[in-house]
């Protein structure tokens, strides 16, 4: 298994420690580029959030340009020679705004979200006189709707056709920005478990809504200005929309690293990728192990599929009247007796990139190559965190 392999891997690194099966992210992105049917993928940079593992990733065919979530952290990727970086979220960020506008590669280079007059009024304000104008991407509303009922997240505005249009049209008045692209994510398709049958016939329906919907605003935004991308789909999803003729591109992150919030969908299965160790610092009753740290709770609605899962040894588990502690955790099960101050458990972390902002560096864990000891490579790559980067 990916975390026994860690395990012996890091065997002489202290914890609390977060490392990376190599072979088995890429064996996910593999899966990724097969799932993606042809399209290129853009990388969410917040499901991974280091540097070196974007590379690489980069790097291998199938990939191309990155999804960020930041503007200021799109300028730190640009200045550290990464391309085509499309941010996924809109931005406020009058500084960066400016810088972007200032410098001819940044400008070249980054593109942000807008779905809103407001954005355009913001951007302006912010530009000098004379500036370039910055290159912006319409955020379309995937959602499906249903009479009075949102299926989706709350993200853009704009969701129909006439909306899309209008915005459009306003987009391309306004000299301080210039409309490149049109992204729909699809939340509802994406980030929603194969859990039951009412889930399977909501996602058909959705996928084919989307699509008749998509297809026409592509074509009435694309009568008023030249389109360079279409984005579309996310992780849970590239298999559902990847034969969408509209899309150009798709994106992905955290099947990369697989976390345990993709476990239940049966369409694919990622590999577990990433993991944590965190040491065993008290004995407090039989039965019952305390851990250094551990409280690393993923976004999104409260509950247990935000808590990280204890995986090495098996068979243990979180104490209900505690859960995860920002200091220690205790944890309980048949193994927690065979556990001695010290050791090591194993957990895996309900989302992806999130994970990085409690370590500084990743420990990548090379499956293939055995170094001279018999062990397999072990190499470190900073995290955002370990670069002094922090972009909320």
């Amino acid at each position: 298994m990916p975390l026994e392999r860690l395990d012996a891997a890091t065997r002489g690194l202290p914890a609390p420690l977060a490392a990376v099966d190599m072979a088995a992210l890429e064996a996910n992105a593999d899966d990724l580029v097969h799932r993606a049917q042809g399209l290129p993928i853009r990388i969410a940079t917040k499901s991974v959030r280091c540097r070196e593992v974007l590379r690489r990733v980069l790097s291998r065919d199938g990939f191309r340009g990155l999804m960020a979530y930041s503007l200021a952290e799109a300028v730190w990727l640009v200045r550290g020679g990464m391309t085509d970086v499309l941010v996924a979220y809109p931005s406020v960020d009058r500084e960066a705004f400016r810088t972007v506008a200032s410098d001819a590669t940044l400008a070249e280079q980054i593109t942000v979200v807008v779905d809103d007059p407001q954005h355009l009024a913001l951007i302006a304000a912010s530009l000098d006189p004379g500036s370039r104008p910055v290159r912006v991407c319409l955020d379309i509303d995937a959602s499906l709707r249903i009479g009075p009922l949102h299926l989706g997240v709350r993200r853009s505005p704009v969701h129909t056709v006439e909306q899309a249009t209008t915005a459009a049209r306003v987009i391309t008045q306004s000299p301080a920005v210039r409309l490149v692209g049109l992204m729909f994510y699809d939340a509802q398709l994406a980030g929603v478990p194969d859990s039951s049958p009412a889930v399977a016939a909501m996602k058909r329906r959705s996928v084919a809504e989307l699509r008749s919907r998509r297809s026409r605003i592509v074509d009435a935004v694309g009568r008023q200005v030249p389109l360079e991308f279409v984005n579309g789909g996310g992780t849970g999803s590239l298999d559902l929309v990847a034969g969408d003729p509209d899309l150009t591109e798709v994106a992905a992150g955290s099947g990369l690293f697989g976390p345990t919030l993709f476990d239940g969908y049966r369409s694919f299965t990622p590999r577990s990728a990433l993991g944590y160790a965190l040491s065993v610092t008290r004995r407090p009753a039989p039965g019952v192990r305390t851990l250094f740290g551990g409280g690393y709770v993923a976004s999104g609605p409260a509950g247990r599929s935000r808590v990280p899962t204890p995986v090495l040894p098996a068979g243990l588990s979180l104490v209900g009247a505690e859960g995860v502690g920002e200091v220690q955790t205790p944890v309980t099960g048949a193994a927690a007796d065979r556990l001695d101050i010290g050791d090591r458990v194993w957990w895996r972390h309900a989302k992806a990139g999130e994970l990085c902002e409690r370590f500084a560096v990743l420990h990548l864990v090379e499956g293939d190559d055995v170094g001279l000891d018999g062990a397999p490579t072990v190499t470190s790559a900073p995290t955002y965190r370990g670069e002094g980067q922090c972009f909320g």
